[in-house]
């Protein structure tokens, strides 16, 4: 495949089958994503405030999904869990695990058009409402990608299933306005640090939100435990924003005067 494939402004350190996947599905990258493929390349922890609509969520995974469909997964199966996706409502965790078949199954097809590897990327959601059925088969046979929430993840952490997330290598927290600064926070704030215990070296953190004040201390509410080996810079990703208004008038009939 050609390496130019894509829209401009898409980085070209994504692989050819993302970019022309993002190509096809759309004009051109926000600046919101740019702004944010470029931190998360860099390796830095990220707080991404942007408006909705500005494809926050794509831009937290899409880098992780390249790398997810363009390498091997790991051999031993308590590693093949890369990334926790955290959703403080266990409905937005549904939609997202939905809306991420459109690039999951897109790259795919670019792949297997292109004559490579077409890799199994599995999703597994845990929230209140997951099944015994399915937090067992977590555990035994472990997703690429986790979804969950905030309370479910320390259910995940005190269980068995814990072991299963010693390959985490990113974890995106989404609407994090509304959990910086609360007791669910506080409490999602341990869990993190237990699962960066757990971990070779700490995840790295994308955190999400159309609206945060203060944005320095929601940074360091995503940053989590200071001074410990590993631990990134926390960049804000904030691009400037202007609300575009778009009115029409409508009228019953073409003269008002003239109501007849």
């Amino acid at each position: 495949m050609r390496s130019d494939l894509g829209p401009p402004g898409l980085p070209d350190w994504f692989a050819p089958a993302t970019r022309a996947w993002f190509g096809a599905a759309f004009e051109a990258p926000t600046a919101a994503q740019i702004a944010a493929w470029e931190a998360i390349h860099r390796g830095a922890d990220a707080l991404v405030v942007a408006p909705t609509g500005s494809g926050k969520t794509l831009a937290a995974f899409l880098s992780a999904i390249d790398r997810l469909m363009n390498q091997r997964p790991p051999p031993k199966k308590d590693q093949r869990c890369r990334v926790v996706y955290v959703s403080p409502l266990k409905a937005l965790a549904v939609d997202v695990e939905r809306n991420l078949r459109a690039p999951l199954v897109g790259i795919s097809n670019q792949l297997a058009a292109a004559g490579l590897r077409v890799p199994e990327i599995r999703l597994a959601v845990r929230t209140g409402d997951t099944s015994a059925r399915d937090r067992r088969s977590f555990t035994k046979k472990p997703a690429d990608i986790l979804i969950t929430t905030p309370e479910s993840l320390f259910l995940v952490l005190t269980s068995a299933a814990r072991e299963a997330l010693t390959g985490v290598d990113t974890v995106i927290l989404d609407e994090v306005h509304a959990l910086a600064g609360t007791k669910r926070g506080a409490h999602l704030a341990l869990s993190l640090e237990r699962l960066d215990e757990r971990l070779a070296k700490p995840a790295q953190r994308v955190a999400l939100s159309a609206t945060v004040r203060p944005v320095e201390e929601v940074a360091r509410f995503v940053g989590g435990a200071r001074g410990r080996p590993g631990r990134r810079p926390v960049e804000v990703v904030q691009p400037p924003s202007s609300k575009r208004i778009d009115v029409s008038v409508k009228l019953p009939v073409e003269d008002l005067t003239d109501l007849g």
